[in-house]
């Protein structure tokens, strides 16, 4: 089975290329979706998440409250690297468990949806990768319009990953995501063609 990770920063185009892989058949474990399953309510993660930062990051009904612990961590460098201590062993177990599963299916290729790759070492874990890039400039201008954020608190949040030019860099492939979708959506369908994947 040949594993492919995917992966970008933050408002690069990274979900919406995940988005089209789905679209077109391929089975794609989404880190971020599994991050979401670990904290939920009777979730271990959540827990643990408690214990460490209170109940100040819960709403009303006992679930996470996300934007609270954004602002704490994406502030704090410590309290990031605490969070990603926390969580990080739970989302990988969750993620092997995954592959193993759909491995055992003998299933030809799985794409890794990742966005810490390279940050969290797990490039091991796959055969090549795909790195979904913007300018910085581009991505802190979707960003800002995304999460309605200012200039300063998109900036640290930016800055809290690898830097997607580094990314790009140590990746495989690069999908440029910084025109109009369809051309992005053509360098994905030629970079699949060219590795025999459809």
């Amino acid at each position: 089975m040949i594993r492919i990770g995917l992966t970008g920063g933050i408002a690069s185009g990274k979900s919406t290329v995940a988005t089209w892989l789905k679209e077109m058949g391929f089975p794609l474990i989404d880190a971020d979706q599994i991050a979401r399953d670990v904290v939920r309510p009777g979730e271990e993660g959540l827990v643990r998440l408690v214990a460490r930062f209170g109940r100040g990051v819960l709403h009303a009904d006992g679930s996470l409250d996300r934007g609270k612990l954004g602002r704490l961590v994406f502030a704090d460098q410590e309290k990031r690297k605490e969070l990603n201590a926390l969580l990080h062993p739970l989302i990988r177990r969750r993620m092997r468990e995954t592959l193993d599963a759909l491995q055992a299916q003998g299933l030809p290729v799985v794409f890794l949806d990742i966005p810490l790759l390279f940050e969290s070492g797990l490039e091991d874990w796959t055969d090549r990768s795909i790195v979904v890039y913007v300018p910085q400039p581009i991505q802190l201008k979707r960003l800002m319009e995304r999460n309605q954020l200012g200039e300063e608190e998109a900036m640290a949040r930016i800055r809290a990953q690898m830097p997607l030019a580094e990314k790009r860099k140590m990746a495989t492939a690069v999908i440029d995501n910084s025109g109009p979708q369809v051309q992005t959506h053509e360098q994905l369908r030629d970079l699949l063609k060219s590795w025999d994947l459809i």
